[in-house]
């Protein structure tokens, strides 16, 4: 396995962490496989630690000081370096996907949160909650809008989203939303920002008929998946398991719309939309 990358340690307290982590580890000889098996982990997942990938929990935390004779210092500041402004089944997967060089995801209900609108965010997050203060759902909406920061940058990470017709089918926020947030999916597709397809209704059943996917791969790290359920969310690293997901991915591109043909769709039904809202 390579080693991680060097971190700026004044970029986040998990970027602190991750580098002391490293530092400790070299100090006490340990390879990160080796780490990894005193406190029950695997190497992949110390050098996810170390590169940031990762988010460290109270009781890996808690081996680590053992281990690495550190005193207290990963129990005192792992708290710290978790705080999030997304929902705790979430958070561990927004800051991989920050680090992420590639994103690859099957969003079969909604478009995905890396391409909304504030308007489409808006209106996903109310339904999510309808009893929310208006105050809470602003919150929510700007931690999307922070994470499509992402695709500020010309060209990384890499974004490929495979849209279920659904998701652009199903009015979320009304004909304008909708018209809005299908009209900004087809500009990036247009600059070349986002690779988007389409799985058509015609598709017929496929092998990602239970839910969404979300394949992250990064440059000094093992790649991840991400499975997301109503209120829930895990990350995963098993390999064989990434491997199994990234096939599926593979087998939606194949049966999905080319980009070209997605496209034209895209842009047909954000016209279909802004006449429902203009006849």
């Amino acid at each position: 396995m390579s080693g991680p990358k060097d971190l700026d340690p004044s970029s986040s307290p998990r970027a602190l962490l991750g580098a002391e982590l490293r530092h400790a580890r070299e100090k006490a000889g340990l390879s990160q496989e080796e780490l990894g098996g005193r406190i029950f982990v695997s190497g992949s997942f110390i050098g996810q630690l170390e590169a940031g990938t990762r988010r460290m929990q109270p009781d890996h935390a808690r081996l680590l000081d053992e281990v690495l004779g550190t005193g207290d210092f990963f129990q005192r500041n792992c708290g710290v370096s978790a705080r999030s402004r997304y929902p705790e089944h979430f958070a561990e997967a927004a800051e991989a996907e920050a680090e992420a060089t590639a994103i690859r995801q099957y969003a079969p209900l909604l478009i995905p949160g890396l391409l909304q609108t504030p308007g489409y965010a808006r209106a996903v997050n109310r339904a999510y909650d309808p009893t929310a203060p208006e105050e809470t759902i602003e919150e929510w909406v700007d931690g999307t809008m922070a994470r499509t920061r992402l695709l500020d940058h010309p060209t990384k990470p890499l974004l490929w989203a495979v849209l279920d017709e659904g998701a652009l089918r199903r009015v979320t926020g009304g004909p304008a939303v909708m018209a809005e947030a299908l009209r900004h999916v087809a500009g990036l597709a247009r600059r070349g920002r986002v690779i988007v397809q389409v799985l058509p209704f015609s598709a017929g059943a496929h092998k990602a008929m239970e839910g969404s996917l979300k394949l992250m791969d990064f440059e000094d790290a093992p790649p991840l998946v991400y499975f997301e359920g109503v209120g829930t969310g895990r990350l995963e690293d098993d390999p064989a398991t990434v491997a199994r997901l990234r096939f599926t991915f593979e087998l939606l591109t194949a049966s999905a719309l080319s980009p070209e043909k997605s496209l034209a769709m895209i842009e047909a039904l954000a016209q279909d939309y802004a006449h429902e809202e203009h006849p």
